[in-house]
């Protein structure tokens, strides 16, 4: 009988896919084996060659290719008989409305970043169709179920922000390897090859130029008939060498820190030696532009080398030349992307220079590669296992079996053998400004910042709203669409760079705004409380949003995780959230299989597939052991 009406909700079900990688590859076959008949896929990506070690409905003849609408062709091969409606778009664009996603029985995501994530948790609630969210880092993974009224929706709980820090330490004092890389992936690399306009704390005169004088040399400009070995000397010299003195001479910043060493070229290669490979014969240089690879130029082979300060002067030198030589369309308009070779070869290098004049070890490609990336590398198992632990939960939503609904945990180390740990799902949070439309509070300098700041640090950054609309009463202060006028696009786009407190609706302490995104149909109120100064270490936003506070648990008679026959406790603590948990101290689970006694964290993971963003409480280095 039961699976009679197994087979009933499954016939019957309209699915969306949201995501066609790692997951979603695993996601889709087991879909299609277990009996669903109509699937739909969202995904903006291409295939590229790193998805083919995991995602197996790709080949190597797929490069380049939509990833649903090659995975709709793969499967189809051995279940014609079903429809899989492939979309290759973003789930972010306006065709994706809450009325699309009204015709789905339930939605299932695949997603790798949180701003997907939070976008389609707002659709489903506005909808009011139930969301099956999952996750994968390695070895560790997750699925969970929010279904509006019932259980908390993915907002409910606050996620981890990315590691942000000082500008001053980015800037002037380093100390760990991850400030040189944010300096050369954020600076330096978008100062050269990016957006010239965009504000950058890069110091940008050189030692001849004149304070007093506004048409002071920029010395990142190309100047008139300066070939590119020469530029790339000179702004090496500027960064690593000129700046360097600079900061040297505030003699109170390095009373108790250790004082960086200038590095000029000259020192590190000679004239004649700079376009020779260090590693290598003379014959390995090449003046290949197609490579696109500075190692590829260079001869450098092995990305987990780690050069040295020549060898990195060196691919400096070259990556740069190959930006403006066999890339020069791109220079002005280029942002740093992971999956970028050159870019990868340029930011490490730069990132080693400077490590090297602040007196901080070196590190290899790869390694650069995963800090500058945030990445922790998929395990095509943990996928299979996510993907199959969301079919069975997404089974329990057809049914509308909410009593069996569980959140699920995969651990890298068996606990009282138990690979798998489910969990009761939590109720809404009251608190949830998301799905209780509960108040936020925002201390912030009204005096001070502008309505540019809280728009992208708040409304884009925190809240994630990706079209807002702001009003303080009935004044509307800033809007974004297509539709608008010219007049009032103006308007809003002046009242951006006024200060909170100059707006044509002042904002001060004391006021309330509401801030809208019409395409999510979620809307959110703010009270501002004006304060003076923040702690540029711990706040370095300059204001900090309340609000997003847990609510307290209450306590169900007799239940019991699907599948065990283990009593649930209160109180057991993952990942900072308080949840109904097997009776074991989960906050530590050790591997009983053998006697090493290891002990690993159980992390909420937030992303999946290889390019994954490392949590906040995560550090690389236990990224890495999980891994080996």
């Amino acid at each position: 009988m039961a699976s009679l009406q197994h087979s009933s909700a499954i016939k019957g079900a309209k699915v969306l896919m949201v995501g066609a990688g790692g997951i979603g590859c695993e996601l889709l076959k087991t879909l299609a084996l277990s009996g669903f008949q109509d699937i739909h896929i969202i995904d903006m990506d291409t295939i590229e060659v790193s998805n083919l070690n995991r995602q197996f409905l790709f080949r190597q003849s797929h490069v380049g290719q939509s990833k649903a609408k090659v995975a709709r062709d793969a499967v189809l091969k051995f279940r014609p008989h079903i429809s899989i409606t492939p979309y290759h778009a973003n789930v972010k664009d306006t065709f994706f409305n809450v009325d699309f996603l009204k015709q789905f029985s339930v939605v299932l995501n695949g997603l790798d970043n949180l701003d997907a994530r939070r976008h389609v948790n707002r659709l489903c609630l506005a909808a009011e169709v139930p969301l099956v969210e999952s996750g994968t880092t390695g070895f560790l993974g997750q699925v969970t179920v929010h279904v509006k009224g019932k259980t908390e929706c993915y907002e409910c709980q606050p996620k981890p922000a990315p590691k942000t820090y000082p500008v001053c330490t980015i800037t002037s004092t380093p100390s760990k390897f991850v400030h040189c890389i944010v300096w050369a992936k954020d600076l330096l690399f978008t100062k050269l090859f990016g957006d010239k306009n965009q504000e950058n704390d890069l110091n940008v005169r050189s030692s001849d130029a004149s304070n007093s004088s506004e048409h002071a040399e920029d010395v990142f400009e190309r100047r008139n008939n300066e070939d590119i070995e020469q530029y790339g000397r000179r702004i090496y010299d500027h960064v690593f060498g000129y700046n360097i003195e600079l900061a040297l001479s505030n003699k109170e910043t390095w009373t108790n820190r250790r004082k960086p060493k200038p590095i000029y070229i000259r020192d590190v290669l000679p004239d004649k030696l700079s376009q020779q490979n260090g590693n290598a014969d003379k014959s390995c240089a090449t003046d290949d532009l197609s490579s696109g690879s500075a190692m590829t130029s260079l001869g450098l082979k092995n990305p987990q080398d780690v050069w040295s300060l020549a060898e990195n002067s060196r691919v400096f030198l070259e990556a740069l030349k190959l930006f403006f030589s066999s890339r020069e369309k791109e220079v002005g308009n280029l942002s740093f992307d992971k999956d970028d070779q050159l870019a990868v070869e340029f930011v490490t290098a730069a990132a080693n220079i400077r490590a090297a004049s602040f007196g901080i070890p070196l590190h290899s490609l790869f390694e650069a590669k995963g800090i500058a990336g945030n990445i922790v590398h998929a395990v095509a198992t943990t996928n299979a296992i996510v993907a199959g632990l969301i079919v069975i939960e997404a089974i329990k939503v057809l049914e509308k079996d909410a009593d069996s609904y569980r959140m699920t945990y995969c651990l890298e180390h068996p606990s009282k053998k138990m690979l798998l740990m489910p969990v009761e799902p939590f109720e809404p949070n009251k608190s949830c400004c998301v799905c209780s439309e509960s108040p936020l509070l925002l201390e912030i300098n009204t005096l001070q910042a502008k309505l540019r700041d809280f728009v992208d640090k708040i409304v884009k950054a925190k809240l994630g709203m990706n079209s807002p609309l702001i009003m303080h009463g009935s004044t509307l202060l800033y809007e974004v669409g297509d539709d608008l006028e010219e007049d009032m696009e103006a308007n809003y786009t002046a009242n951006l760079e006024k200060v909170l407190f100059e707006l044509p609706s002042s904002i001060t302490g004391g006021t309330m705004l509401t801030v809208e995104d019409l395409q999510q149909e979620f809307t959110c109120n703010i009270h501002i409380k004006h304060r003076e100064e923040f702690d540029e270490e711990k706040e370095p936003d300059g204001m900090v949003l309340f609000g997003w506070t847990q609510a307290p648990l209450e306590k169900k008679e007799d239940s019991k995780p699907a599948g065990n026959d283990v009593e649930i406790s209160e109180g057991t603590e993952i990942s900072g959230k308080k949840r109904k948990q097997p009776d074991m101290d989960v906050s530590t689970v050790s591997d009983e299989s053998n006697n090493h006694n290891k002990v690993q964290k159980l992390n909420v993971v937030d992303d999946e597939d290889d390019d994954l963003i490392v949590l906040d409480h995560r550090d690389i280095g236990c990224s890495k052991n999980s891994l080996q």
